[in-house]
Order: C-alpha cells, then sequence, then structure tokens
C-alpha cells in the first residue's frame, strides 16, 4: 500500500458533473489500497469572480481581506468532493490548509511555506479516510492563525510541498492536458506527450511559459528527491514523470525557505572568442556558429547583443583545447560578413584564452530578485570584473579571467556559505535527444542601457537597485565592444523583463544613472523570446546552429541570444514570435519525440 498525495486543478473540478468524476477516480484508487491525500483548487472560474467581486467593492483591497475571501474559493471544493466521495460510501474528511497544519510566511498573497504539521492529517489516514485539502493557503503560525495565500502555483506548492512532509511515494499533478508537451498545442498542433521529463528541463520549460506545472513546486519536488508525474483528469494514461535528482538530507523545516543557492562551480578551462561589429541581418549566427559545430567544436556559452540597430556583436566560449579551431574559423568568416553601410569599421575578432566560467547553481533562485546581483556585488567587491554573463533559472554563470578563478570561489563560497562543487552534475545519458521542449515567452521586454563604465561593480549595482523594487530580470546580456566615452571605457547591457515591469524598471536605471555615469535607457516590448530546452544539448556540437539556421531560412532575424547548459534562448520580432516557434520545434523533430 502506497501514500499518494494527487493534486486537481481547477477545469478538473469546474462543475458537479466532474467532482463526481474525481470522486470515482479517487474512490477506486483508494479501493485498490492506496491512502490518498487530495488537493483541489477553487472550482472553474472562481478565483476569478471573487476577484472581480472585490475589486468592485474597492479597486486596493487590503492584502489580508483578499486572502480571507480567495481561500473560500477551495474551501467549496474539498466539501463538495468530500461529499461526493462519502456518497460512493468512501470514508473521507475536507480540511483547510490551517486544519492540515500548513505554517507559512506572514506574507498576505505571496506566502512561502516555512513547515507542515500533519498530525491531524496522519491521523485520519489511518482511520482509512482520504484527506481532501486546501491548496493554495496557510496560516502564519498557529498562535496568530492569520490564513494566507500561496500566490500563483499555490496549488501545486502545496500539494508537493505536503508529499513530502509526509514521505509519500509520490506526488500527481492531474489537469486538463495528458501531461508535458514538447510545446504549447494551442500554437503547434504537432506538440507531442513526453513520457518524462528532468526536474531541471522542466524548471526552464515553467519557467518560460510552460504553465501544466509552476516553478515553485519543481522546485520542492527537486530539493527534496520527490517523483511528480503530470497526468489527464479525463483518462487513465501515465502522463509525464518529472524525474527528480536522488533525495539529500535536508531539514523540512523551512521547507520552502531553502537556500538559494546549492553549490559553486568552476570550469576553468575555456577560452573565448569575441565577433565585434557583424551585420544585423538573419543567417549570421547561423554561419557562424555551423561552421564551427563542422569542426567538430562544442561551444558553452553565447551571447549576441545589439547595438546601433546595424550591427552587433557576437560572443562564445569554448574549451581552451578547441579554441584554436574556433579562432581559425572565425577569421576565415570574418571577412564575408562586412559591416554595414554606414557603421564603423569592419568585423574585429578577439580571442581570450585564460578565461574561466563561474557558476551559482540551486533550484531556490527560482522568483527571488537579487541572487545574481549578490553574485554581482561580491565579485566586484573582489576586484574580479565580469567579461560575460549567462543566466538560466537554476544558474547563474558568469565569465572571468582564468588567474582570478580561486578568489571568484573564495569570495562566493562566503557569501552563499556553500563549497565549491566538486563532482557538477554528471553528463547526461547517451542519445539524449538535443532538445526535449520549445517555449514562447510574448510577455517580456527588453531593456538596454548605453554606455556603462566598464569598471567591477557596474552590473551589481545595476541589479541590486532592480532586485530591491521586487523586479525579475532574465537573459542578461553584457556587450563585448568597449569603446570610450569622455576617456571611460563602456559597454551596453541589456536584459529582459516582464511587460509589467518594464517602466517601473527603467524609472529605477533612469534615476540611477546620473550616479554611475550611465548613458540612455530605452524599452523594446515588440520582441518574443523562443527557446529549446533539453539535457542532451550538452556535448552535442551544433545545438545552437542548428537552431539559428532553421530561424535563418525563415528569414527571421535574432536581436539577442543567451545560452545556458541545457537552454538556447533568441529574442526575435514579436510578429514572427509564433512562427519561429513552429520553425524550431519542426527543426528539432520534437513532433517525433515522445
Amino acid at each position: 500500500m502506497a501514500l499518494i498525495v494527487q493534486k486537481y486543478g481547477g477545469t478538473s473540478v469546474g462543475t458537479v458533473e466532474r467532482i463526481q468524476a474525481v470522486a470515482r477516480r479517487v474512490c477506486q484508487r483508494a479501493r485498490e489500497g492506496d491512502s490518498l491525500v487530495v488537493v483541489v483548487s477553487a472550482m472553474g472560474k472562481t478565483t476569478d469572480e471573487l476577484t472581480r467581486l472585490a475589486q468592485e467593492i474597492s479597486l486596493q483591497p487590503s492584502r489580508r481581506e483578499m486572502d480571507m475571501l480567495l481561500s473560500t474559493g477551495e474551501q467549496v471544493s474539498i466539501a463538495l468532493l468530500s461529499m461526493a466521495l462519502q456518497e460512493l460510501g468512501q470514508p473521507a474528511i475536507s480540511l483547510t490548509g490551517a486544519q492540515v497544519g500548513i505554517v507559512t510566511e506572514a506574507e498576505h498573497s505571496r506566502a512561502r511555506i516555512l513547515e507542515i504539521k500533519p498530525d491531524r492529517l496522519l491521523q485520519h489516514l489511518t482511520e482509512g479516510k482520504v484527506v481532501v485539502v486546501a491548496g493554495f493557503q496557510g496560516i502564519s503560525s498557529l498562535e496568530h492563525m492569520e490564513i494566507t495565500t500561496l500566490g500563483r502555483g499555490g496549488s501545486d506548492t502545496s500539494a508537493v510541498a505536503l508529499a513530502v512532509a509526509l514521505e509519500a511515494s509520490c506526488c500527481e499533478i492531474y489537469t486538463d492536458v495528458p501531461g508535458i508537451l514538447t510545446a504549447d498545442p494551442r500554437l503547434v498542433p504537432e506538440a507531442q506527450l513526453l513520457t518524462a521529463i528532468t526536474c531541471d528541463e522542466m524548471l526552464e520549460l515553467a519557467s518560460l511559459g510552460a504553465s501544466v506545472l509552476h516553478p515553485r513546486s519543481v522546485e520542492i519536488a527537486r530539493n527534496f528527491g520527490m517523483p511528480l508525474a503530470v497526468r489527464s483528469s479525463w483518462t487513465e494514461a501515465p502522463g509525464t514523470q518529472v524525474l527528480s535528482p536522488p533525495p539529500r538530507p535536508r531539514s523540512r523545516v523551512g521547507l520552502e525557505i531553502t537556500k538559494a543557492v546549492d553549490a559553486i562551480e568552476v570550469d576553468a578551462a575555456q577560452g573565448k572568442v569575441a565577433l565585434l561589429r557583424i551585420p544585423d541581418r538573419p543567417g549570421i549566427a547561423a554561419t557562424l556558429f555551423r561552421e564551427i559545430a563542422g569542426q567538430g567544436v562544442d561551444v558553452d556559452l553565447i551571447i549576441q547583443s545589439m547595438h546601433d540597430g546595424a550591427s552587433n556583436d557576437i560572443a562564445f566560449t569554448t574549451l581552451k583545447a578547441d579554441l584554436p579551431k574556433a579562432q581559425a574559423v572565425a577569421e576565415a568568416i570574418a571577412p564575408v560578413l562586412r559591416a554595414p553601410q554606414g557603421a564603423a569599421g569592419d568585423v574585429e575578432i578577439f580571442v581570450e584564452p585564460r578565461m574561466a566560467k563561474i557558476a551559482i547553481a540551486g533550484a531556490g533562485m527560482i522568483g527571488r530578485p537579487g541572487i545574481a546581483a549578490k553574485m554581482f556585488r561580491t565579485l566586484a567587491e573582489a576586484g574580479i570584473n565580469i567579461e560575460m554573463i549567462s543566466t538560466s533559472e537554476v544558474k547563474v554563470s558568469c565569465v572571468i579571467e582564468e588567474a582570478e578563478a580561486n578568489r571568484a570561489v573564495a569570495a562566493l563560497s562566503q557569501t552563499f556559505g556553500v563549497p565549491l562543487n566538486p563532482n557538477p552534475a554528471p553528463p547526461p545519458e547517451p542519445n539524449l535527444p538535443p532538445a526535449r521542449g520549445a517555449a514562447l515567452d510574448q510577455h517580456q521586454a527588453q531593456i538596454a542601457i548605453r554606455n556603462v563604465p566598464d569598471r567591477p561593480g557596474m552590473a551589481a549595482q545595476i541589479f541590486t537597485a532592480l532586485a530591491e523594487r521586487n523586479i525579475s530580470v532574465d537573459m542578461i546580456v553584457q556587450s563585448q565592444r568597449c569603446r570610450i566615452v569622455e576617456g571611460v571605457p563602456r559597454r551596453d547591457i541589456a536584459f529582459m523583463t516582464a511587460q509589467g515591469d518594464a517602466e517601473a524598471a527603467k524609472a529605477v536605471l533612469e534615476k540611477l544613472a546620473p550616479t554611475l555615469g550611465m548613458g540612455e535607457v530605452w524599452i523594446n516590448a515588440d520582441i518574443a523570446k523562443v527557446s529549446i530546452v533539453g539535457a542532451g544539448m550538452q556535448g552535442q556540437p551544433g545545438v545552437a546552429a542548428r537552431l539559428f539556421s532553421a530561424l535563418a531560412e525563415a528569414g527571421i532575424n535574432i536581436e539577442m541570444i543567451a545560452t545556458s547548459e541545457i537552454k538556447v534562448s533568441c529574442v526575435v520580432p514579436q510578429a514572427q514570435g509564433v512562427e519561429a516557434l513552429r520553425i524550431i520545434h519542426r527543426a528539432f523533430n520534437l513532433e517525433r519525440l515522445s
């Protein structure tokens, strides 16, 4: 007999008939001998309707009263489902988050779970009851009993956290889709169901807009090694398994307030190639990286930043042993990439053979503005300049001079309280597909800062100021081209943020600009970000070239590039975003992936 936690979303319990269907499924599982805890969301659009009612009363209702209001939606669902189970002869009881013992931060509307005290829940299980739990909610403390809600993805988060607290065999997430798909089927009709995906891949896809699982729930599963399954509420199909790494000993106190950074990683055997003033037209990146892949050279980080609208810079890193081949390809291609008319000078190539990549890693970074800024600030205080930056949902990587690697490790270890990871993640299993899924994000804006003084600490000050306003950033790109303005070397920095945060971010930066001596700040919201994600792209030369070539053949220009070990993201014109998504889905044969 296994202990299973199941979660059913709002669509799955959206009507009385659907609640009864869920009850029959749960009842059958219980009769097979499993102990069940069932977490449910509010019915259908109940949360939206309650929010609308609140706004009719007050344009700015207090977050406390909103928690009191919104928490009632789940209480309706749990009572009805418990009644439906009892009608089928299955003993059941409904419990609120408070009754289950979900204790959270005293932070209304966006609380994180501190711990779960499941004594009452366990007692009901020993009595043979199915326990139906209200997702999305908890209490601030057993003393004050303030109702709190967990924000977006709260029911998923509740379910996985309960599974961890109860040491369940697994957590099953039931939804209105058959599982995790290779792309959004509303945009890509050929999208296929994945039988399995790793937590890291799922975190990247979730952060890029895949809405089946919220990143917070995946973070908890990853941290505690909890197996997850995503299945359809309407069929008995097995769905998708989300594979967690082996669990490590970890306290369940502060369950969702784990360390943001778990490990520090360093690779001191890298070299960097930068091409400056390359034409801004489709096909340039494709040509360069296709030739590099043809030489069997595997590139690591790639960044492309835009300057004057007519030319870009592209820089990439590779193993030091492969640097001569990469340099030879760049030098052979450079004469072909003539500067556009009106641009200042021809393409220039810079090669740095003594570079190191240092990274901080941890699933706890998700949704926490300021972690990257903290890394930048630590390096700046140690007098270490950052040459390149690459970010993902669970890792921030910086390229620095090789001679600074040991000092950087020591400084970051002290700041984040974690040691250097002597055994980074093992290489992926052989024969994995290079891409597991493709995603499109049309809700971000690009922000660029011109003429940032090129000295340690600038990135730290910029991103700390944004973090203090709770503005999350993504896809940070620092240009390779250095220009002298008023006797000071300067570079441009660009990044992505949510469209809703773009104006606030611009205001923060414009206020900061006179103090730091920065130039103009501008926003471009007419963009889309397309990405491929897959653990199998590690060690497979040519993955990026394949993506760039597919976009180039369709005449789609790439405005920015940023990569991590398992993700390649490109910024393209918004009007071509859906087309770009479909193109890269086909380019990696994802319509035949399962």
